[in-house]
């Protein structure tokens, strides 16, 4: 893995975290947005980042370059200092579905550089993981950042420092990534066939991996409202919780960049999924913060493990078409943000706050059941990628002049 492209993740991560924390309390307190005009904005702002990540992705299969994710990071940073001078609710929508939308190609770019860059090998496999973990460490350090700029001078503070971030990780990218490798259109190293994945597979894939966020971020609404309120716990107990997630979510994505090239991909991601339901119910089993913290490892190994895996498999199965890849499994991400907000804010209301954790570990088990039958199509055999391409050797001539058969070809 390239520590260039590491250092990129990183300082996204931070910029990202820091705006992502207080995004919603800037919006509202200073901006003085209403919380429909707030859902709103989010909502658009999502749906303009889902098209404008796909539209990058396809851009990067037809021509791989570093512009995309540099040109991405570059325009979040320019409507994040917008934002703290723009007071007009309409430019602030024109400003979600355009500047702003467009950092959401940033993340799904950086990994698709990161396997464009090692190719189509095992190194691929501990690549993602490993820039998996650096992510997680970026969220578990940028919220504190955005803390400290807060206190010392103020919420806009907050935007403009992550906006001067973003642009530095833009000119980091052009001057120190390396330039990614020529793409290869007719397939994959060695001649081996592109596979296909059918178009009902790919449906299953993308509801499972959006469902499951779904959950994850529905559940992030109501933990801290159930740990405090159902509970009785401090308030600074709902941080002990985040945090320990934050510092397992480092630590399983670099553990799993060790993981065999034999052992399935399927089965540790469904393995992940599982666990969130254990999760769920360990969360609502809990009458004090012995399970709940035991609750959070188990959800920062599931969140880690999702979230590498998941998106080393879409690449995978997708090869050679890395962007798209990505892209999908980012969106799918997205995706579950948006309807998270709506079904999580709902579910609180209608069902209470273990109500709606009960109603998250449902959605995990759905989530858990369309992946798994959208890769049981691919269940018995490794992705594509997975296999190292190798160059054929000459084969010796036998004794009717022939080409003596290899034991590869009689199997």
């Amino acid at each position: 893995m390239s520590m260039s492209l590491a250092v990129a993740v990183l300082l996204l991560g931070v910029a990202d975290s820091m705006v992502g924390s207080y995004f919603v309390l800037f919006v509202t307190e200073i901006v003085g947005l209403t919380p429909l005009q707030t859902g709103v904005f989010v909502s658009i702002h999502g749906a303009g980042g889902i098209l404008i990540a796909w539209l990058a992705g396809r851009g990067f299969d037809r021509r791989p370059a570093r512009g995309y994710a540099a040109a991405s990071m570059l325009c979040g940073g320019v409507a994040l200092w917008l934002m703290t001078v723009i007071t007009s609710y309409a430019w602030l929508i024109l400003l979600a579905v355009t500047l702003l939308a467009t950092l959401a190609a940033a993340f799904p770019q950086l990994f698709a550089l990161a396997r464009q860059s090692v190719g189509d090998d095992r190194e691929a496999g501990r690549a993602v993981p490993l820039l998996r973990s650096v992510w997680s460490l970026a969220w578990a350090a940028g919220p504190l950042i955005g803390a400290t700029v807060r206190a010392v001078a103020g919420f806009p503070a907050i935007l403009r420092s992550a906006g001067v971030v973003l642009a530095v990780a833009a000119v980091w990218v052009l001057v120190a990534v390396p330039r990614p490798g020529p793409h290869r259109p007719s397939g994959l190293p060695g001649g081996e066939p592109v596979a296909k994945v059918p178009r009902a597979a790919t449906i299953l894939l993308t509801t499972g991996i959006t469902l499951f966020f779904t959950a994850m971020f529905a559940a992030s609404v109501a933990m801290p409202l159930f740990v405090t309120r159902e509970l009785g716990q401090t308030d600074s107990s709902v941080g002990v919780l985040f945090s320990v997630c934050a510092a397992v979510e480092v630590v399983a994505a670099l553990l799993l960049a060790a993981v065999p090239a034999h052992i399935s991909q399927r089965l540790v991601i469904l393995t992940g999924m599982g666990g969130f339901v254990f999760f769920f119910a360990l969360t609502v089993l809990a009458h004090d913060m012995t399970l709940l913290v035991a609750g959070q490892v188990v959800r920062g190994i599931s969140i880690a493990v999702v979230g590498a895996a998941g998106i080393r498999w879409f690449q995978d199965v997708m090869a050679p078409a890395t962007g798209r890849a990505t892209t999908l499994f980012a969106n799918a991400t997205t995706a579950g943000m948006v309807l998270a907000g709506i079904v999580g804010g709902a579910a609180v209301a209608l069902l209470g706050y273990t109500g709606t954790l009960l109603l998250c570990g449902a959605v995990t088990v759905v989530a858990t059941i369309a992946f798994a039958l959208g890769t049981a199509t691919h269940a018995g055999r490794p992705p594509p990628a997975a296999t190292p391409a190798r160059r054929p050797l000459p084969r010796p001539r036998g004794p009717a002049g022939n080409e003596a058969r290899s034991p590869a070809d009689r199997s």
